[in-house]
């Protein structure tokens, strides 16, 4: 769907493919080693030919980078790295150009510990500290934590500062985070989106939009360990998906309505079960919101059936679409987590930073259910996430070295958690040009973080007119979606019954989508063409792994 006028009753959020760019690993134009946003506007040509609709950028805010970029100094300027304000506007511009919309990331959860508001807090200016979370310590002299809530990254999610006061960070120290019940805190948000807007850009990806409003008790976790809520019973949780939340997002829809153009919120919204992901996306408040439940479902037809069934049913409810996503820049590369054997139910994540397998994937096998996962998204209803570079079927990069590690995670666990640099490596452009595989210029910096070995053989112009590469088979299902009328919203069907190994859907009109997840191959079922497949099939059978889609 591009961006013109016929397409104004429809939506385009509804159905979109929308490319997540993890900034300073995308492209390098200016040879620092790190990515940025004359990069982005580089590669727009290469974007627009790939069939995505919008663009989600990581934040591009002003920041010290504790967090890459999560830990916000200024909302309203762009980090030097990257660029300027001016820059931004010009991306927007040449994005629009190319009929692809753009949704930089909102971090409304906290600020850097530079923020103006919280150099304020620290000096203990009349009210700053009320924009924030602080608290006495507990125990003698105050000298333990408030409670015992932990951080995402690892330890405790207190921080003392100097006269003895504690302050709160679900993340890095260089989090702080904000006390929503304070207005100041919501007025100067509903700024920021609008002094974006303005600038032209067409919607928002709201950061831990579930974590906004906390318990003003405070008490304890009944499991230290369980930071997104699954031991609680919905609503419960002292900082998880409470129900005061919908409040800010009611106020920020408001905001939105009042641009032109369809303008978005996508949430990050980890909740403990999917009715409560629903209430996010009910009439007046956000429009979609990530799908958790599929992303980490394994590769198994009765666990991916059952999130396509959830989803689908919680959301059609409330009136929203479904988004559909694979990978994104907090885990594991999906050719990697395919690639190996499926999570015991134990091992459900409790943390928003996930933990990788200690497990050597078989990337051969990744990398064949890989293609197979891109066919079952691309043919659900709603609309489908990208994150940079699974178009190239990059794996997880598992070897980086421990002195390049820069996810706090790494330091916060105590060196047991190398974090989620892997799904982050700089991206091969080229299998020729410079020392970086493409993604600076000649002569430039190395990049921020080491690509390994063999890196260029993924790369994106190695792969280019290859009609067996990951790239091509990207393009041809992107365009075929785009093409097909069956596919983007709507309503699907089963034909495959509950149980079985393969997953067999219909869209109308004149569509359907085979997966065969066993390990023998099957027969096709009835129908009048080929429309496209994962890989070749194998003496007319859909081999184990594999997926086509039927006319």
């Amino acid at each position: 769907m591009t961006v013109t006028p016929e397409n104004a009753e429809t939506p385009w959020w509804r159905e979109a493919v929308i490319y997540q760019v993890y900034i300073r690993s995308f492209a390098d134009a200016d040879g620092d080693g790190i990515g940025d946003i004359a990069g982005i506007r580089e590669k727009l040509p290469y974007l627009a030919e790939l069939g995505v609709d919008a663009l989600w950028i990581n934040p591009w805010y002003a920041s010290p980078q504790a967090d890459a970029g999560y830990d916000v100094a200024d909302y309203r300027t762009i980090e030097p790295a990257y660029g300027t304000v001016s820059d931004a506007e010009k991306l927007v511009v040449d994005a629009h150009e190319h009929g692809v919309r753009l949704i930089p990331d909102i971090v409304p959860n906290h600020t850097s510990d530079r923020h103006v508001w919280f150099r304020a807090a620290l000096a203990d200016e009349p009210g700053a500290r009320e924009r924030y979370v602080f608290r006495p310590g507990s125990g003698p002299d105050g000298a333990e934590p408030p409670n015992n809530w932990q951080s995402h990254f690892g330890g405790p999610a207190w921080t003392r500062v100097p006269d003895g006061s504690w302050y709160l960070h679900l993340f890095d120290p260089g989090q702080p985070d904000l006390n929503w019940a304070n207005p100041e805190v919501a007025a100067e948000f509903e700024a920021v989106l609008r002094f974006w807007f303005d600038r032209g850009v067409d919607g928002f990806r709201i950061d831990v939009a579930h974590g906004l409003v906390k318990d003003p008790a405070l008490p304890d976790l009944d499991d230290a360990r369980d930071l997104i809520g699954r031991t609680y019973a919905p609503g419960t949780h002292p900082f998880v998906d409470r129900d005061g939340v919908q409040d800010v997002y009611e106020a920020w829809r408001r905001v939105a309505d009042e641009y032109p153009g369809d303008r978005m919120f996508v949430a990050e919204a980890w909740t403990p079960a999917p009715e409560r992901l629903a209430r996010y996306v009910a009439p007046g408040r956000l429009h979609t919101a990530f799908n958790f439940d599929y992303l980490v479902a394994p590769w198994d037809p009765a666990a991916l059936r059952e999130a396509i069934d959830v989803t689908t049913g919680q959301l059609r409810a409330a009136g929203a679409p479904a988004t559909w996503v694979l990978s994104n820049h907090d885990v594991v590369r999906h050719p990697s987590r395919y690639g190996r054997p499926s999570p015991a139910p134990e091992e459900v994540p409790t943390s928003a930073v996930p933990r990788a397998s200690d497990a050597a994937p078989d990337l051969a096998l990744g990398t064949r259910r890989a293609r197979a996962a891109l066919l079952l998204e691309a043919a659900l209803p709603g609309g489908m996430y990208v994150y940079q570079g699974e178009e190239l079927g990059l794996p997880e990069v598992e070897d980086i070295p421990e002195d390049a590690l820069q996810d706090p995670t790494w330091e916060r666990s105590g060196h047991t958690v190398r974090g989620r640099d892997g799904c982050r490596v700089p991206l091969p452009w080229s299998a020729t040009e410079g020392s970086s595989a493409g993604f600076s210029p000649d002569g430039a910096s190395a990049p921020w973080l080491p690509q390994p070995d063999g890196w260029t053989s993924y790369a994106a112009d190695r792969q280019n007119g290859d009609p067996d590469s990951v790239l091509e088979l990207y393009r041809a299902v992107l365009r075929r979606r785009r093409a097909h009328p069956a596919l983007g919203d709507g309503d699907m069907t089963w034909v495959s019954e509950p149980g079985d190994a393969v997953l067999h859907l219909r869209r109308e009109p004149g569509f359907a989508c085979v997966v065969n997840l066993g390990a023998e191959p099957v027969d096709l079922p009835p129908h009048d063409e080929v429309l496209l497949t994962s890989v070749p099939l194998e003496d007319g059978r859909l081999g184990p792994d594999a997926a086509v889609w039927l006319g």
